[in-house]
């Protein structure tokens, strides 16, 4: 498979950055690139990544004057990866709570199937090591079975902070308007590939597959909170309502 670029949204991420992780992984699979969005942090962060990427030529950063959250981090990363002639494009956490080993699994997906999202899900399974907060689990699943409802997809974690798209001109048009939304931009992504179904593009169900991630670990110092979760069911209303106008935002 021809370059894959990973966007790593980081705000105030210097104390959790594990950034020989990164570095290995990449030494291991040159064909991948980490970009990393350096959403206006107010720690060490920006120093952090300046050295990685003087010590690695596929690692790049781009950084963002003040925070616009994460949302809008991913999406100006998706942008600038764009212009990078890139066959995929992802993004993951920079905590790595996801770690890297599951990018070639992901990309599989992409190069052996007509696969256009690759959706990592945790899923406790025997034989996988998925370590979650109790609680963060429960809103979780709940909130994951309300996406679920409102996008009428079968899908089991929105969530998850490990994707995967084939760059095409639907993923393009996209990603080309600000999303309405903060946290649950992930449900958005979907919903606006549902809408551009109308211009004859293959349906989600058929583009889109969850692959069960051998291991999470949630991190501690996660910048999500418990009314976040409040503001995410709330914000599933604006999604919903997107869906039923089927049309995207301006850009």
């Amino acid at each position: 498979m021809n370059t894959t670029i990973l966007v790593v949204p980081c705000f105030n991420e210097a104390a959790r950055l594990n950034a020989s992780a990164f570095t290995t992984f990449l030494q291991q699979h040159p064909h991948v690139h980490c970009l990393f969005v350096n959403d206006g942090s107010t720690d060490a962060t920006a120093g952090a990544l300046d050295k990685m990427a003087a010590r690695s030529e596929n690692i790049s950063v781009l950084h963002l004057e003040k925070n616009s959250g994460k949302a809008e981090a991913v999406r100006q990363g998706f942008l600038k990866a764009f212009t990078m002639n890139a066959a995929a494009v992802g993004f993951i956490d920079a905590d790595l709570a996801a770690p890297l080993e599951c990018v070639p699994e992901l990309e599989h997906y992409l190069a052996h199937s007509n696969a256009e999202i690759v959706i990592g899900a945790r899923v406790s399974l025997l034989g996988r090591r998925i370590q979650r907060d109790e609680v963060r689990h429960i809103c979780g699943r709940v909130f994951a079975t309300l996406a679920s409802r409102i996008l009428h997809l079968p899908i089991y974690d929105t969530q998850c902070g490990a994707k995967l798209f084939r760059v095409t001109e639907r993923l393009k048009k996209v990603f080309a308007a600000p999303f309405t939304v903060k946290w649950i931009f992930d449900v958005e992504i979907l919903a606006r590939f549902m809408v551009t179904e109308k211009d004859g593009y293959s349906l989600v169900r058929d583009i889109c597959v969850e692959h069960p991630l051998h291991t999470w670990t949630d991190i501690k110092g996660s910048k999500l909170r418990a009314r976040d979760f409040l503001t995410s069911a709330l914000d599933l209303y604006k999604i919903h309502a997107l869906i039923q106008k089927n049309t995207l935002p301006p850009q």
